[in-house]
């Protein structure tokens, strides 16, 4: 298994833009989506920190995910512990984990597994902010494929 702890992911409003051009050879305006700069400096971050931790390679094969979101703990958060109890984080700002998901999706294929479609399991969990601050921990591990016994299949038929 491979854990990281990774910075906290930029919203995917940040991350990819669109723009609208107009086709040279068609003279078409057209709908142009693409990675924006500052999303290609947090792929590079996490590239950086995965190639510190020994990481030479993106895993070959099926893949199981576990992410752990750890949103920005606000200055003022024990006053919204007294005031609102053990629901306070709930009033901190967090991109949702869908998000988040995706972000990271994108700036971990080709770094830790070569394609997302190999992920065969996920799983996505938002934190309680803590004095560690912002930042996602990621766990991935390599899965064995099945081994189908030749006497079950024949059984099946």
């Amino acid at each position: 298994m491979i854990l990281l702890s990774l910075p906290y992911p930029i919203s995917s409003n940040r991350y990819w833009a669109s723009r609208v051009i107009k086709a040279k050879a068609t003279g078409k305006w057209m709908a142009m989506t693409y990675v924006t700069p500052e999303a290609m400096e947090y792929r590079a971050e996490v590239a950086r920190i995965a190639a510190e931790a020994g990481i030479t390679a993106p895993l070959a094969g099926r893949y199981g995910l576990h992410l752990r979101l750890f949103p920005h703990r606000p200055l003022d958060w024990q006053t919204r512990m007294r005031k609102l109890g053990e629901v306070w984080d709930d009033t901190v700002q967090c991109i949702d984990l869908g998000n988040a998901e995706k972000v990271l999706g994108d700036a971990l294929q080709g770094v830790l597994y070569a394609n997302d479609k190999l992920c065969r399991r996920m799983y996505l969990e938002r934190m309680e902010p803590d004095e560690h601050g912002a930042r996602v921990i990621v766990a991935i591990e390599q899965l064995a494929l099945p081994v189908i016994h030749a006497s079950l299949l024949e059984e099946a038929a």
